[in-house]
């Protein structure tokens, strides 16, 4: 088990078979060091693809994005769900659709935060349907840049997600594999890997 999977054991709640709740470290209250290690994680797993630019969405997304360009020493950038004074002018946009919260928002972000010289490392907390990732899919690809891979800190790999953005040609890294939140339980893939030998 590494260390995040422990820290979900430790204080992630089960809500449902589809919800987890992790609040208490990743998407309220954050704790710094365990991003510190998500970054570095994410920064060793895409340190040989030539990563111009980090491309993460509001706001859980933030933190652990901020981390792994704090290692790869490259320029973060956030889409925005809300509409900003501040953010007009030539935007790159995509609809999300939000299945936890039952509902459709624009993201955008500015033109001049990424261009077709990026190579891009989208980061996001969670990957179930895989809609906030092919947002910000869709967001890179209008700006001509490469996306060269996805980093997600916690996949619910029972959902479809991941599998939509593989079969899209795109590398997914995802630092915990959750196989099942049936029964109030937490399962991670590796586990269901060991029981099978």
């Amino acid at each position: 088990m590494n260390f995040l999977e422990k820290r979900i054991i430790k204080d992630g709640n089960v809500l449902s078979e589809h919800v987890l709740k992790v609040d208490s470290f990743l998407n309220h209250q954050i704790d710094p060091n365990l991003m510190l290690e998500i970054g570095k994680e994410f920064a060793e797993r895409f340190a040989n693809d030539g990563v111009t630019k980090i491309v993460t969405i509001e706001s859980s997304g933030i933190a652990p994005a901020v981390m792994a360009g704090l290692f790869l020493k490259v320029p973060v950038v956030f889409a925005r769900k809300r509409k900003s004074l501040t953010l007009n002018g030539d935007l790159l946009t995509a609809s999300v659709h939000s299945f936890t919260k039952n509902e459709t928002k624009e993201i955008s972000i500015s033109k001049k935060y990424v261009n077709k010289e990026d190579r891009v490392l989208i980061i996001d907390d969670f990957l179930a349907n895989g809609q906030a990732a092919l947002g910000l899919v869709d967001i890179v690809q209008q700006s001509g840049a490469k996306v060269k891979g996805i980093g997600i800190v916690i996949e619910k790999s029972f959902q479809q997600g991941a599998q939509i953005l593989s079969k899209q040609g795109l590398r997914v890294e995802s630092i915990a594999r959750i196989a099942s939140l049936e029964n109030g339980e937490v399962t991670f893939i590796n586990e269901k890997v060991e029981e099978l030998v």
